[in-house]
């Protein structure tokens, strides 16, 4: 089933590619002007909830928006989406407390999220899965450019308009996006009737949204052990379990059970988990390597990804196109996958001694491991799924790596925050006379101190002339236990891709198909659907 020809389709590419542009721009541009909207706003102890609001939505919406866009067609609900994230981001841009920015942010979650899980599989409506690499290849290299421009366009609004235009921004892109689509794009549905599993939705709801905020809180908010915590888990397990019954039990289920019964798919599911863990982690802590023990200083840290990111570019789109000239993908993805854990492996033997180049060195070789396996997964399960679960099979590959990414900064950070505390037990003296401000452990211990000068230079200025030695002494080691713990983070990131690389090896090849004819019985024993097309 050939859907479009020639310039139509690369017109509904650039739609998407436009509307993926915001929704991963999004994530990187609003860091750099969190400090003056808290000078605007007000609201410091409501800072991460600007993010956590954010990211609560965009993972919770995946899974029901891409059952949704099966149900219903992907047009109209992607451009929904689309037109819902610019709303979210109208708001954001009027808002005037902190409160207000924090429930818009939501709502620009919701789009964001929503647009995510359809946008992969309209690729998947227009093309056989032989030539999706290609183009999900660039999808991909969207995301990486994203990481590198965001934060810079994010200062430069911040410095020359306002705050507000980090917001702004995204509505005249968004309004381009959505003309091109309302003009090009075709809608794709199923011709039966269908039902909508509101039991289900509701579940997965109450059984994610408490595990995300367990894992975003426990180390930083809360100690890991505290009531609320173990609570949010142990609540989060129960609504898992209910979950899986209702789903088992649902005419039209939002995550089918059945789905992981496919080996393909369930392997997939497994190894980009644990890759989505590797890969939020080494996201979040190079840049404090590279701060704190190198020495770099940076307006802003985002910038110091950039290697990283544009090796991922690079792999996202040689990836694709190999994948697409070759119909093949399990011996490319396991090699992947295995420069990814040399690249872990090599940042986790980083010392003090390690200089700038040796890092960019390693962050390449991460970068390329991470640029060919990220678009090739969601091929590989676009591929062992019928038409009429594109939009699930593709929304399930999205769900796993955010939540592998939430889980995975979580515990890497413990296993920072932990390490560093055994490390620099006994190296700052009981009792330190006159060194006001610097008696208290932790406010020496913290790593932050190390790559913010201002908080270096207060602690100093508090500190008396001639006991300032000892407390460059006390920094020196400081530093040194972050290494040590740095290199537990790390390692933790070598053994979860070393898990994934174990299990791709059982990644069972299925050679890609070349037309859309046979998508319907992709998986053995799953209905034959009739598809709708129209033109608009």
């Amino acid at each position: 089933m050939e859907l479009l020809e020639g310039t139509q389709k690369k017109w509904v590419l650039i739609g998407l590619l436009f509307g993926m542009l915001l929704g991963s721009l999004d994530q990187t541009i609003v860091g750099t002007a969190m400090p003056r909207v808290i000078a605007s706003l007000g609201g410091m102890d409501l800072y991460a909830w600007v993010f956590t609001a954010y990211m609560l939505a965009a993972t919770t919406s995946v899974p029901i928006a891409g059952k949704m866009g099966d149900l219903f067609g992907r047009k109209y609900f992607y451009i929904g989406s689309l037109s819902l994230f610019m709303v979210g981001s109208m708001f954001c841009g009027i808002a005037t407390n902190m409160t207000q920015l924090i429930l818009f942010r939501a709502l620009q979650g919701l789009g964001a999220g929503s647009m995510m899980a359809n946008a992969m599989a309209i690729v998947g409506d227009l093309f056989p899965p032989a030539q999706r690499g290609r183009y999900q290849g660039l999808m991909g290299a969207v995301f990486g450019l994203s990481s590198i421009v965001g934060p810079a366009l994010g200062g430069y609004l911040t410095d020359q308009l306002s705050w507000r235009w980090v917001f702004f921004v995204n509505l005249p892109v968004g309004i381009l996006a959505v003309t091109i689509l309302l003009w090009s794009m075709p809608v794709v549905r199923s011709t039966l009737r269908r039902s909508v599993d509101y039991l289900g939705a509701s579940t997965l709801l109450l059984a994610a949204i408490p595990m995300l905020l367990a894992f975003s809180w426990a180390g930083k908010e809360f100690a890991w052990g505290s009531p609320r915590i173990v609570g949010l888990l142990a609540f989060s397990a129960l609504a898992w379990v209910a979950f899986v019954l209702v789903e088992r039990r649902a005419k039209e289920p939002i995550l089918p059970m059945d789905l992981f019964g496919n080996p393909v798919i369930a392997v997939s599911s497994a190894v980009v988990f644990l890759t989505g863990a590797a890969m939020f982690g080494t996201i979040m802590f190079i840049p404090l390597f590279m701060q704190a023990v190198v020495g770099l200083s940076a307006t802003n840290s985002g910038m110091l990804l950039t290697p990283m990111m544009l090796s991922m570019v690079g792999a996202s789109i040689f990836g694709g196109q190999v994948i697409s000239r070759t119909g093949k993908y399990k011996w490319l993805t396991v090699a992947a996958i295995g420069v990814m854990a040399v690249g872990m492996y090599l940042l986790s033997l980083m010392t003090e001694t390690t200089s700038h180049a040796q890092v960019i060195r390693n962050m390449i070789i991460v970068g390329v491991g991470l640029g060919v396996t990220m678009p090739v997964f969601t091929i590989i399960v676009q591929n062992a799924v019928p038409h009429s679960r594109l939009g699930v099979g593709t929304a399930a590959i999205q769900f796993f790596r955010s939540i592998g990414g939430t889980i995975g900064v979580a515990v890497f950070g413990t296993f920072l925050t932990s390490r560093m505390q055994r490390e620099i037990k006994g190296l700052i003296p009981d009792q330190v006379p006159g060194m006001a401000g610097a008696g208290n452990l932790a406010e020496i211990a913290d790593p932050q101190a190390l790559i913010n000068p201002d908080a270096l230079a207060a602690i100093k200025a508090q500190t008396p002339e001639f006991m300032l030695p000892l407390l460059d002494k006390i920094l020196d080691d400081v530093r040194s236990a972050l290494v040590v713990a740095l290199h537990d983070v790390f390692l933790a990131g070598f053994v979860a891709i070393t898990a994934a690389f174990a299990l791709a090896l059982y990644l069972k090849e299925q050679p890609l198909r070349r037309s859309q004819r046979d998508q319907e019985g992709a998986v053995e024993g799953q209905p034959v659907l009739a598809v709708q097309l129209e033109k608009s």
